[in-house]
Formats: structure tokens, sequence, C-alpha cells
């Protein structure tokens, strides 16, 4: 199949890359030009520098120019064509509703250039992206004012997970596909080819509509199962005494109903998907007269739980960050990525910022240079107290406190590090749970502070 991936995100360009590894002949599309010239280069470090997913580079360089092609050109492309896969940003608007204004560009662009080809063959427009309940009658629409001719529409959502995504693609547990033609589900059918009798892959075939619905209804279930644990376990853990969390955690997911995912504490969900996938489905809800309390509490109770454990330092530890310098571990919204979207760490550094901090020592392995442009001092002049660190120990050096705020192997036991580049008085806040000896840093006068349990050190039992 000759396919058209117009976008080279994380979701575009994964699939572009996965599909020309199944023999498909893939043009990925952009209109930036910078993008382009560097994935071109099949370099690691060129690709990674905008898309860092484990394996996603040497992927695309065993595929490039034999299955795998990247164009600004869309002219050149389209003739022949039998699948576009819209994978466009879809973010939030101030009011949590979905921003189209990418996403409708694009579409006009494309229904201008395949209104005027000269190969009539049947075209499927496939919505990749995550985008509202409806919007492949809203591309239907911009498809028939161009008089587009022998074309159909479909709605196939992305269910990958950063750090995972290229294997998640290759062996997906379930793919969906909303068409209203038999001509276009077989035409997806040919594209998806592997998975259609597979064993074990769910090849799920149904409305355009169903198929939008189920990834906004699939993210928000696992959204509200992650706000459950933090907004109730961690709680129990927190402010009852002689609760082990992890024991908790243990006891209840040992129901085979009931799993585990989701249920290791945190300081909140980020990402590209969760948050903006829940806002929005509570903005569309509301369109058509839907109560939407239950989805208000899962938003708000993982926005709260990015900002918490720095309210908790103030009233449970006494500290006071007013003049001090405190290390951030963690800058991407999770490991083995430097994506930052949504990052519980953005809200956690404004906070401490807000609060009078004098100094941010900031480290990720993965995320330094995204950081740098999320907080940019030309928009905010408190963002020039952050400075960015090589390595963990260089961060943790000088500082007054640490907070961990994501889950990078590297972060887990850091006690041995913290005893010899700093003294107590010094307070440590572990957004992940990754310090399981913590009890030795107690004992030796540092206050230690995590979601699911009391706070420990001097002066607290």
């Amino acid at each position: 199949m000759k396919i058209i991936v117009l976008g080279t995100g994380y979701v575009g360009l994964v699939h572009a890359a996965v599909c020309s590894e199944y023999g498909h002949e893939v043009y990925a599309y952009d209109n930036d030009i910078e993008k382009l010239k560097a994935f071109s280069t099949g370099q690691t470090r060129e690709i990674e520098n905008y898309v860092n997913e484990p394996g996603l580079a040497n992927l695309i360089r065993e595929t490039l120019n034999r299955y795998l092609y990247f164009s600004a050109d869309l002219d050149a492309i389209i003739e022949g064509t039998d699948a576009v896969f819209m994978c466009l940003p879809t973010p939030p608007n101030l009011d949590g509703s979905t921003n189209l204004t990418f996403y409708d560009a694009a579409a006009e662009n494309l229904a201008a250039r395949v209104a005027a080809r000269k190969d009539k063959r049947r075209i499927v427009v496939v919505n990749k992206s995550t985008v509202p309940i409806g919007t492949a009658r809203h591309l239907e629409s911009i498809l028939d004012s161009h008089g587009v001719e022998n074309i159909g529409v479909a709605s196939n959502p992305e269910f990958l997970a950063e750090g995972t995504a290229v294997a998640q693609a290759r062996r997906p547990d379930r793919v969906v596909v909303g068409c209203d033609h038999e001509e276009d589900f077989n035409i997806l059918r040919r594209v998806y080819s592997q998975f259609v009798n597979h064993v074990r892959i769910k090849y799920i075939e149904t409305t355009p509509e169903t198929a939008e619905a189920i990834k906004y209804v699939a993210n928000t279930v696992l959204l509200t199962y992650i706000s459950f644990w933090n907004g109730v376990g961690a709680k129990i853990g927190e402010k009852i005494p002689n609760i082990i969390i992890d024991d908790l955690r243990s006891g209840v997911t040992a129901d085979e109903r009931i799993s585990t995912w989701g249920s290791f504490v945190s300081n909140g969900a980020g990402g590209s998907c969760f948050g903006k996938d829940i806002a929005s489905l509570i903005n569309q809800l509301r369109k058509v007269n839907v109560r939407t309390k239950m989805l208000e509490a899962s938003y708000e109770v993982n926005e709260y739980q990015k900002v918490y454990l720095v309210d908790r330092a103030i009233t449970e530890a006494g500290f006071k960050f007013n003049k001090k310098t405190v290390t951030v571990l963690g800058l991407a919204f999770k490991k083995h990525t430097n994506d930052m979207r949504d990052a519980s760490s953005i809200k956690v550094i404004e906070s401490l910022l807000g609060k009078g901090a004098a100094k941010i020592k900031a480290y990720d392995p993965l995320a330094n240079e995204t950081a740098k442009s999320v907080f940019d001092p030309s928009k905010n002049i408190l963002f020039e107290k952050i400075e960015y660190y090589a390595t963990a120990k260089e961060a943790i050096e000088g500082s007054d406190a640490l907070f961990i705020s994501s889950d990078c192997e590297e972060f887990r036991g850091l006690s041995r590090t913290v005893e010899e580049l700093v003294s107590p008085p010094y307070l440590i806040l572990d957004g992940r749970r990754m310090i399981p000896d913590y009890e030795d840093l107690v004992g030796k006068q540092y206050t230690y502070l995590s979601v699911g349990s009391m706070v420990m050190g001097p002066g607290h039992s």
C-alpha cells in the first residue's frame, strides 16, 4: 500500500516507521523542513532531538529510502495513494475543548491536493490523532467543500504509551477502525493485514464515532484509576497511622479483577493524552447536557497531585522554601522520554518558585534541553533561577531539599548519594517512592516525605 502520514510528531513518526517496517511505501509529510532534514539523516542524535523514543531511530534507519520517505511536498506524493493518516497536534483550549487549528489547516491543504489528483482510485483519510467525537463528519464536510471524489473517512485511534511506543505499535493489544463503507474497511484491512486475524490482537471494526469515543473513554478510565489511588489509597497511608501503602496496594490488587497498573501512587500523571483527553471529554459531554462531576473530580485530583507534596512539606514538615535551593530530579513526564507535555515537574517548579525558592537545580537524563524551552526566561523572569546539570549528583550537591518527580531508574536508591553530598537538616520529597531505604536517612536526621506515607524525620514519629 502507498501511505501518507501527515505530521511527524510522536504519533506520526512511530506510525510511519512501523508501517514501513511491514513493507508499505510510506511518505511522512511535514511542513517543518529542519525536522525532515534531521529525520532523513537516519542519525540517532538528529532524530532524538525531536522525538526520543526507544528503538525508533534504529527502525527509521533500517527502512529509510527503501520503504520510508520524508517529504514537504504533498503535490509530489499524492498520486497513487491508498490511505492518508492524520497525525496532527490537537492541543487544548483554555476551556478544555480541543483546538483543531492545526488539524483543519492540514485537512484543507490535503483536500485541495486530493481534489486535483489525476489518479481517482479510492483513497481513505484516517484520523489517527485524538479528535472530538464527530470529527470524521467534520473532515467529510471539508473534503466535500473541495469537491473531492471517491474518498472515504475513517477513525483509527492510537493507544501508544511513550517509552514503549515502537513495541506497542508492532504488537498492539487492539486495532480499532471506524468506517462507513466496506471499501474503506477493505483498504485498512490491507494496511493492517498482519493484525486482522491475529490470535491475540483484537481487530475491532465499528463506526467512526464509536472509534473516536473508544480513545476518550479508555484514557479517562486510566486516569480515573490513577486518580483513585492517589486520591484515596495514598491519602489513607498519609493520614492513618501504621498503614503500609505497598502492602495496601498488594493486598487490593491480588484480586485478579483489579489492575496493578496505575496503583503505584505518584505525584500525578502527565503526558500528552490523559489530562488533555479528559478535559476534552468533559467539554464534549457538557455540550450535550451530561453531568461530568466524576470526570471533573478525576481531573482535579490529578492536577493537585502534581504540587501537593510541596504543600505537605510546608504544613506537615514545617519546611520554608523561601530563599532555599531545591533540586528537582526528573523533568520529563515519565522515564525514557524527553517529552515534557503536561509533566508534573512543570507545576512543581512553578510552585517552588512561587514560594520563593532562590534556585532550582534541575536534572533529567533526556529532557534538559526540552526543559530550557519550556521554562523560557523571556516568558517568566523567575525561570532565570533554574540551572541545569549533567548528572543527578551535580544537581543535589549544595541544595537544601530534593524533589524526585519522575521514575527514572537512576533515581532509585539515592540515599548514599544524598549522604555523601548534603547534610541534615535536609528535606527529601519523593514523588515516585524511589528511595526504598529511606529509613536509613531518617535515622541520620534527614526528613523524608513521600506520596502514600506520613512525614518522617526529626520531630516526626
